[in-house]
This record gives structure tokens, sequence and C-alpha cells, in this order.
């Protein structure tokens, strides 16, 4: 039986993160490249993202990126994001 996903434990990445934030377009822009599919929650528009994002990484700061294993960076540099994406692939 498996637990149901949370934003602790979501199902696939997730993304907290806003248009104005130039580390999120960064990532997000690594994800695409990457192909990841991924669920993007734009803080600008999703009223509860920045509270959920706070409570993930117990800062303000985004982007916010968190993985099906329950781990998550946040303001993440690009070599970071990839190699924990290539560790994802690998496991």
């Amino acid at each position: 039986m498996t637990s149901p996903a949370t934003d602790l434990n979501p199902a696939r990445v997730t993304m907290y993160g806003a248009e104005w934030c130039s580390d999120c377009r960064r990532s997000k822009r690594l994800l695409d490249a990457r192909g990841v599919d991924y669920d993007y929650v734009d803080l600008e528009t999703v009223a509860d993202g920045a509270d959920r994002a706070k409570a993930i990484s117990g800062r303000t700061q985004i982007p916010v990126v968190v993985f099906p294993d329950g781990t998550h960076f946040t303001e993440p540099t690009d070599a970071e994001l990839a190699a924990k994406l290539d560790e994802a692939i690998a496991a």
C-alpha cells in the first residue's frame, strides 16, 4: 500500500516559484530542458502557495523544489538540481 501524495512527499517533482524570481526561472528552464514531468505551483496565483512552500522549507526563499522521496531544495544551483535529477534517474 502506498501513502497518499502530500506537499512533503509529492507524487512527482513539485516546484514552488514565481515568474518575477530569476532563480525560479533558471530552475524551471533546467527542469524543462531535462524533460522533467513536474508540477509548478505559481505563488502569484495559488492563494496558499507561499505558505505551503514555507511549511516545507522553513524559509521564505524560492524556488522550493520537492522530490517524491521527500527531499527538497531551496534556491538550488543548477549543479545541485541536476545532480539530484541524475540521482533520481539512476535509482
